[in-house]
């Protein structure tokens, strides 16, 4: 066996880039609950209840650091105290530490019960589920990329690239996270989220399996004469089959929404003033935070401060400086990806969803220079105030229909034209599907009739004849 030394250039995200990542897709609520929890855990954070009194003890603090720079111990050699409090920290850097003490776990493991969730039992579950720091980094980066409905959201080279790890050791980590509760989660498709619950039912080997596993197109599509014919079986199997399936929860991601039944609270507003349309955060109830001067002066007195209590206060000087940047952080690309919004889909603030443009998050990202995942994390569960009414940022990125005219039209505008037609129609006289086309042809809208079909299924209307009234 040889043994050979090669060289290479890898670029490793920062703990604290990772977790500043999973605070980007907090809506503002969540945001507020996790600043409340950092203030009660870490004592180098506190409100900042008036501005102008910060700004005056930053002041005195600068003027006064020149003569203590003198009076620093050199016994704790970690770092120049002085270099280390002007400097801050480098969010890309060395200087990170993960903070894996006994004590500061247990604390973060702490669960609010009146308003636990279920990404909590799932980070709870991680935790007692893996047993590797690196096992941890991966499985907390997945749980931050589900979607609502409890999918993976990233396909899993995405996710080996951003950790820079292997699709295998990804692949190890969801396999445990699939092994949660509820069962199904983190799924990547719906076929893959019904065979987790049909294998956790013990029923890998039946016949709901092999029809999941097998047969997935023909049974989505009802050709069940055609699956039946295929597998051999009697309608009577076949229908015993799906009453299993139809018992299993597609959806079970749901179950974050429907713990904490609650009122949407927009996190963002878009206004119109005078011409144009203004972005505001609706955070002016979230706690602003600033670094506690008390324990900021500690740092600077080697003569009444511990080396280990000088340890444990620059570890929390860490993650509140990490806490305090990563909010502003992502206000500001929570902002950058609404104006990005607000400047394609004037139309839509204007005259409503039929004047919705086609956009996808590529078209953000490009737009704002970032990465298509950091426009989904923003975008996911957060919801905006506009005009027109609330609507989930995910709202605005819809594929696109060409028109006739060669318009891009968005596949959400012309759904809710065919809503309107039909809303429109004459009860006892409903328009077919082919109606529909040539209504939408008459417009300008070139649809085939099996896509009129599937649109109006998706919004769950039923066809001309269930809709006739006598």
């Amino acid at each position: 066996m040889q043994l050979t030394q090669t060289m290479s250039l890898q670029q490793k995200l920062a703990p604290q880039l990772i977790q500043s990542l999973q605070l980007l897709q907090l809506p503002t609520l969540e945001l507020e609950q996790l600043i409340r929890q950092e203030l009660e855990m870490n004592p180098m954070l506190e409100l900042e209840e008036h501005e102008e009194t910060l700004q005056e003890e930053e002041a005195r603090d600068e003027d006064e650091s020149a003569d203590e720079e003198e009076e620093l111990s050199s016994e704790f050699d970690e770092a120049d105290w002085t270099e280390y409090l002007e400097d801050g920290f480098n969010m890309a850097g060395d200087s990170f530490r993960e903070f894996e003490r006994k004590d500061e776990q247990q604390e973060r493991r702490r669960e609010i019960k009146d308003t636990e969730t279920l990404m909590d039992r799932l980070f709870f579950q991680l935790h007692m589920g893996v047993s590797t720091p690196e096992e941890r980094r991966i499985g907390e980066f997945i749980l931050g990329n589900l979607d609502g409905n409890g999918y993976l959201a990233s396909p899993l080279k995405e996710v080996a690239e951003n950790l820079n790890v292997s699709v295998k050791d990804v692949e190890r980590v969801l396999k445990i996270i699939q092994g949660f509760d509820p069962p199904g989660i983190a799924a990547r498709d719906l076929r893959e989220c019904l065979m987790i619950q049909l294998t956790e039912k013990g029923l890998k080997h039946s016949l709901a399996m092999k029809i999941v596993r097998d047969h997935f197109e023909d049974w989505t599509k009802w050709r069940h004469r055609e699956l039946c014919r295929n597998l051999k079986i009697s309608e009577d199997a076949f229908r015993d089959a799906l009453e299993v399936i139809s018992s299993l929860n597609p959806k079970p991601g749901a179950e974050l929404f429907a713990e904490a039944p609650r009122t949407i609270i927009p996190d963002i507003t878009i206004e119109k003033v005078d011409e144009d349309y203004v972005v505001l955060m609706n955070d002016r109830f979230t706690p602003s935070l600033r670094i506690s001067p008390t324990y900021y002066t500690l740092l600077k007195d080697p003569k009444h401060t511990a080396s280990d209590a000088k340890t444990f206060i620059l570890e929390r000087l860490d993650r509140a400086r990490w806490l305090i940047n990563s909010i502003e952080q992502r206000r500001s690309t929570i902002l950058k990806v609404v104006n990005a919004i607000v400047k394609n889909q004037r139309d839509f603030l204007e005259h409503g969803i039929p004047f919705l443009k086609p956009m996808v998050l590529q078209d953000v990202a490009d737009e704002i220079e970032m990465h298509a995942s950091t426009v989904s994390r923003v975008t996911n569960g957060k919801y905006v105030q506009t005009p027109q009414g609330v609507f989930e940022l995910k709202f605005f990125f819809d594929n696109k229909v060409v028109s006739m005219e060669g318009e891009d039209l968005s596949v959400k505008s012309v759904r809710d034209r065919i809503r309107q037609l039909i809303e429109n129609e004459e009860p006892k006289k409903p328009f077919s599907d082919q109606k529909i086309v040539d209504l939408l042809n008459e417009e300008g809208v070139d649809l085939a009739r099996r896509t009129v079909a599937k649109y109006r299924d998706n919004m769950r209307i039923p066809s001309a004849r269930f809709r006739k009234q006598l």
